[in-house]
């Protein structure tokens, strides 16, 4: 009797999850690669074989994973989150760790970390993208939508806190959520600290001063009793 053949799927499925995660790689070190250019040299200055020299790969490489403007939009979403086109928040890890607070306290300390952390990553690149955005129309597109979507998931955020009972309830909800949205946004970081000189030790604790002020109720108001 001839003996049993070896199956070569198993060799494969590795073979298959090997290139995926070389692919994966060489995807985060073109992003990375982007990311730094596009934060030195703008959106104009940057070109694709300049991306591919940094990271270390061929110009066709690079071509493969989109035109500048898609490379631009992708290092953007990755320096903020590590991923790339997720626009729930609650399906990432600053959204469910936000999802976790029970006090005014925590969702202040929560909150403006997450905010500062995204802005310390993606301010740089912001500016690129608004250099970019009189070139190039699917910037333009790209960065409508994320305004639009920045609304959105920071109103998601405050209803959730607000179903909690953290947030204001004297102002119109929408008004907090607007105002929310002109403290945490990277155009006030910078005026702050690029333009004013601010540290980002002096902007986030402004963040948390003025969150604590006009968007959340006071802490010691939800606060639970003494027991004596």
């Amino acid at each position: 009797m001839p003996p049993k053949s070896i199956s070569s799927k198993p060799s494969r499925t590795y073979k298959s999850q090997l290139r995926q995660q070389q692919a994966e790689a060489t995807r985060s070190r073109i992003l990375g690669a982007a990311a730094d250019l596009f934060a030195a040299d703008g959106y104009t200055r940057t070109t694709l074989a300049k991306i591919a020299a940094t990271a270390g790969v061929s110009a066709e490489t690079v071509q493969g994973q989109g035109p500048k403007a898609a490379l631009l939009i992708a290092a953007i979403d990755y320096a903020a989150f590590g991923v790339v086109g997720e626009r729930d928040v609650f399906k990432l890890d600053v959204g469910r760790r936000l999802l976790a607070v029970e006090t005014v306290d925590q969702a202040l300390d929560s909150m403006v970390a997450a905010v500062t952390e995204v802005l310390e990553r993606t301010a740089p690149l912001a500016r690129a993208l608004l250099g970019g955005v009189s070139a190039d129309p699917e910037l333009e597109r790209y960065l409508d939508s994320l305004l639009a979507n920045v609304k959105l998931q920071n109103g998601r955020v405050l209803e959730a806190f607000r179903e909690r009972g953290l947030i204001r309830n004297d102002v119109p909800f929408g008004e907090v959520v607007e105002t929310s949205v002109v403290i945490c946004s990277v155009d006030t970081y910078l005026q702050l600290t690029q333009r004013g000189g601010w540290s980002v030790d002096a902007y986030r604790a402004w963040c948390r001063r003025m969150l604590a002020e006009t968007v959340f109720v006071s802490s010691q108001s939800t606060s639970k009793p003494s027991l004596k």
